[in-house]
């Protein structure tokens, strides 16, 4: 059956089934209520999963969530659907700063992070895009993201370790559901694992519901203002080398999906993205990234209005004013969160070979294979560098590694003869729905 469709601009047309709905083409409003409520849904495991290993509030970081999609929808005028949710980077990054620091200085971290990405959306908004392909290939890009993932593997064998049955539990549930499911439930398999692993833990007598009971139906979320400590500072840098690539890749994504030529809007993407994150830790909130489980949403429906987007940041904003709706969702214990995480970190190191395999980067060439090598070793190892007041951790030292190997094995190599250097793009490939 066709439906109707409304442009922001101009006359109602019917649609016909499986048909693309562009970014500012509206559907009626039942329709882009269902569809944004499914948006909802993707984002939500991974989004309260940060806060929830970080130690974070959950209702605060989807308070900033919400705020931070409708920014992202002002600031690119409508013309990039996107949500914003927790970014996994910064998992390791606000570990390291709140165990020296505490949680007011991770928040700094979070700030300067965004600060950084917004001026780096604002000279690609005045500069392009070029500069950053050739500062990052593929081979750095998938590096950065593969060691942030493995990086964070000790602090997923911890949790397990805490309530093992519970985590293999989890662990099973989300493998059986991403292959036994068909549909949203299939590319929501963390979400449902962890759902699983909950009652299972409820039932083991894991969870304390104390916090709940007590907890107000409606109110505002718990805020926390930032401390800035230069000792770890350098620890979110790598994160916003990650950031870029992610919200890059996001916006090719939804270009190739859509037909639409958005690379002039790309240094909007970054700025919006790099506000959000400066605002959410400003207040409390982790920092935030395009999701590629939006992605999926919008592959699997053929519909990429923004206004679906606009009603998923409106949802997640009445949700986060619930005290006790974020109490129960702090009362996730150790051994989901470690079972969860454990899949989680896994995918986001096997994520960094994908963008390897997709973008087919030559390891027969050692700039490739040395500046991966070392950096993998460094961040998996956890190397730590202290100079003064500053201490730089093994995410931060492998990415530096990675990008000073690479430049400087292909200056010399372009010197020498010795070394050709492929034409790649840098960004993220693009998404699969399935992912």
């Amino acid at each position: 059956m066709a439906t109707t469709i409304w442009r922001r601009h101009g006359d109602g047309r019917t649609i016909a089934p499986g048909a693309v709905v562009a970014p500012d083409e509206r559907l009626s409003w039942p329709l882009t209520i269902g569809i944004g409520l499914q948006h909802v849904v993707a984002m939500f495991g991974a989004t309260f999963l940060v806060p929830l290993i970080t130690g974070f509030s959950p209702a605060t970081t989807l308070f900033f969530s919400a705020v931070g999609t409708a920014l992202f929808l002002v600031v690119t005028r409508n013309r990039v659907p996107s949500y914003l949710g927790s970014s996994f980077a910064f998992i390791a990054p606000i570990g390291a700063a709140t165990a020296s620091g505490g949680q007011a200085t991770a928040l700094g971290g979070v700030v300067a992070a965004g600060v950084l990405l917004a001026l780096v959306g604002v000279v690609v908004h005045l500069a392009g895009s070029s500069w950053i392909d050739r500062l990052m290939p593929p081979v750095v890009t998938g590096t950065i993201v593969a060691l942030i993932g493995l990086n964070l593997a000790p602090s997923a064998r911890t949790n397990v370790e805490a309530a093992p049955v519970t985590a293999v539990v989890t662990i099973v549930a989300v493998v059986l559901v991403a292959v036994l499911l068909r549909g949203i439930l299939g590319r929501l398999s963390i979400l449902v694992g962890v759902l699983v692993g909950y009652l299972v833990a409820v039932l083991r007598g894991e969870v304390d519901f104390t916090t709940v009971r007590g907890a107000a139906w409606v109110g505002l979320p718990d805020f926390t203002a930032p401390s800035f400590d230069p000792a770890v500072l350098g620890l979110f840098l790598p994160v916003v080398l990650v950031l870029v690539a992610e919200n890059v890749g996001h916006v090719k994504s939804v270009a190739a999906m859509t037909g639409r030529d958005l690379d002039p809007v790309t240094g909007r993407a970054l700025l919006a993205d790099g506000l959000a994150t400066t605002l959410a830790g400003l207040g409390g909130g982790s920092g935030t990234t395009t999701y590629a489980e939006n992605i999926g949403v919008m592959a699997a429906s053929r519909v990429y209005s923004t206004a679906a987007y606009a009603v998923a940041a409106g949802a997640a904003f009445l949700l986060s004013l619930s005290p006790k709706f974020g109490e129960l969702v702090a009362t996730v214990p150790q051994g989901v969160l470690g079972g969860a995480g454990t899949v989680l970190y896994g995918l986001i190191g096997v994520l960094g070979a994908r963008i390897w395999v997709q973008n087919r980067v030559d390891f027969s060439r050692p700039a490739a294979l040395t500046s991966a090598g070392v950096a993998l070793v460094i961040g998996i190892a956890n190397y730590t560098w202290v100079v003064g007041d500053l201490e730089f951790g093994g995410i931060a030292l492998g990415t530096a590694a990675s990008l000073l190997i690479y430049h400087v094995m292909t200056a010399i190599g372009r010197w020498r003869g010795t070394d050709v250097e492929p034409a790649s793009p840098a960004s993220l490939p693009q998404a699969d729905p399935r992912s």
